[in-house]
């Protein structure tokens, strides 16, 4: 409780930065953000003075439950915000997405967890110091809240390693630094350092806030944007989508191995194989959605109404794009996929289950268990045909530690089990609502777009559209999904386990 009251307190100073966006106008939302921001600062200040006596010492079962109480309350502090402004604005009987407590906790999990999903149908009619709150929660969840608070916070100990390796994404996260504490400052130097560079490419097309927002969206790979038409928006231009597809790109790469290039270790940067088989992969895939949609002649809609030429030049274009989005998952998108030829929609779901690199702030399975997996497949088909053979599986020039193959597979057959099930349990229960018109390709792309951090899927769920017309049973579920998603699911689960917390 101490360690958690803590980083209430230290969340609730952000709300002073969207606040800081409405100062001019003293708003509805500035209001909202401000007893926000003072209901969290005084819930995390009450709970330090009453527990500050306790050791703070972490055992791994405190560092599991901190981390996951972590998600699940900041989320509820963080939705606090679009509840009260919608009050405010639009009375108890409005019909704003934001009336709805679970569609606010819906948002804000979306955004905390970068996946992007929102339940809003008209995102410009949302105050601006609302969309900077909504796009930092993404900036605050890509690399995790947690990090940064290991990175800020001193005294933790074996505690901090603890609590950095259940939040960092991948599944062997390693330390840079002798001590955590400083390897959490160094991707969080790294993170904080792209930001400003991405921001600055982007002002002159976008404008400041524009930029900032957008930039928020791309290096947490969570896709909020502040317009309606998303990257479509910003009159289709080449030099945009290049921007963010660089930036894309570069925030689903490991972190670690921009800190060996800080360090000049480029050849280091250059041989690692997750690194070189992701790229592959992703430019693979994109040659193979724009060649689909090309020789398809698939009608190319924009996200801003109007149609593209049928040119091979647009069909790359696109395909690049939409490719990129939803293989690092971060869910922008310029033009609506849903239209285009079925090989191009199950490339795209593909590479939403394949996702980045471990250490990124992507989401997806991850390239290095995917190719784990696959290289375990290959060597059980050798086993075949050559029982006697005895052949380690390798990554480059190490050999793959046997847990670390079983913890791959069944992290890969878990997230299929998990997206299975939990499509049909939300189309159960969307079907609630007799009128609902959800049908199970939507149910669980949606599944698999919340697991997965993606944020859009295909129907009703897709590019142009979005979740706030699922049932509130159905949005919970989805909420618990984001979270099992973005802590990787093994570290959700094992909170169910009555052996676990018997454990010494």
């Amino acid at each position: 409780m101490l360690l958690s009251g803590i980083m209430l307190a230290t969340a609730g100073l952000f709300f002073l930065l969207g606040a800081a966006t409405d100062l001019p106008l003293q708003g509805d939302a500035l209001a909202a953000l401000l007893i926000a921001g003072g209901v969290g600062m005084a819930s995390g200040l009450v709970a330090w003075r009453a527990n500050r006596g306790a050791p703070a010492f972490l055992s791994r079962r405190d560092a599991l439950l901190l981390v996951a109480l972590s998600w699940i309350i900041g989320a509820a502090i963080s939705a606090m915000p679009f509840w009260i402004w919608a009050r405010f604005h639009f009375g108890a009987a409005g019909g704003h997405p934001f009336n709805g407590v679970v569609a606010c906790y819906f948002e804000a999990v979306s955004g905390l967890t970068t996946t992007g999903a929102s339940v809003l149908s008209d995102i410009e009619a949302v105050p601006p110091s609302l969309l900077l709150w909504r796009s930092l929660t993404h900036w605050l969840g890509g690399i995790g809240i947690v990090v940064l608070f290991v990175a800020v916070l001193p005294g933790l100990g074996v505690g901090g390693k603890r609590l950095f390796m259940i939040e960092a994404p991948g599944p062997a996260p390693e330390g840079l630094q002798p001590h955590i504490r400083e390897t959490a400052r160094w991707l969080w130097y790294i993170y904080a350092g792209m930001t400003v560079v991405q921001i600055i490419a982007l002002w002159p097309s976008m404008g400041l806030f524009d930029a900032t927002c957008h930039t928020f969206g791309t290096l947490a790979t969570g896709g909020f944007s502040t317009k309606n038409a998303s990257i479509g928006a910003y009159h289709n231009s080449l030099y945009v989508d290049v921007v963010i597809i660089v930036f894309m790109v570069l925030s689903s790469v490991n972190f670690g191995l921009y800190y060996r290039l800080c360090r000049g270790e480029v050849g280091g940067f250059l041989r690692d194989t997750e690194l070189r088989v992701y790229l592959v992969i992703l430019c693979a895939a994109a040659l193979a959605v724009s060649a689909s949609v090309y020789y398809a002649r698939a009608e190319i809609v924009l996200t801003d109404g109007s149609v593209a030429a049928d040119t091979a030049g647009q069909a790359l274009r696109q395909g690049a794009f939409t490719t990129v989005s939803i293989n690092t998952t971060t869910g922008f998108c310029t033009s609506d996929y849903n239209p285009w030829p079925f090989l191009a929609k199950a490339i795209l779901i593909l590479m939403m289950f394949v996702g980045g690199c471990a250490g990124s702030t992507a989401g997806g399975i991850k390239v290095i268990r995917v190719w784990i997996a696959l290289k375990v497949l290959l060597s059980e088909v050798e086993k075949i045909f050559r029982p006697d053979v005895v052949r380690p599986v390798r990554i480059g020039p190490l050999s793959v530690d046997p847990n670390l193959k079983m913890g791959s597979i069944c992290y890969a057959l878990s997230a299929i089990l998990i997206v299975v099930v939990g499509g049909a349990i939300v189309m159960v229960l969307d079907q609630l609502n007799p009128a609902s018109p959800c049908d199970y390709t939507t149910a669980v792309t949606a599944c698999s777009a919340c697991l997965f951090t993606t944020g859009p899927g295909l129907g009703l769920v897709g590019a142009v559209g979005n979740y706030g017309w699922l049932t509130e049973p159905a949005k919970a579920v989805l909420c618990a999904v984001m979270i099992v998603g973005r802590l990787e699911i093994f570290a959700i689960i094992v909170l169910f386990s009555p052996r676990f917390w018997r454990s010494d």
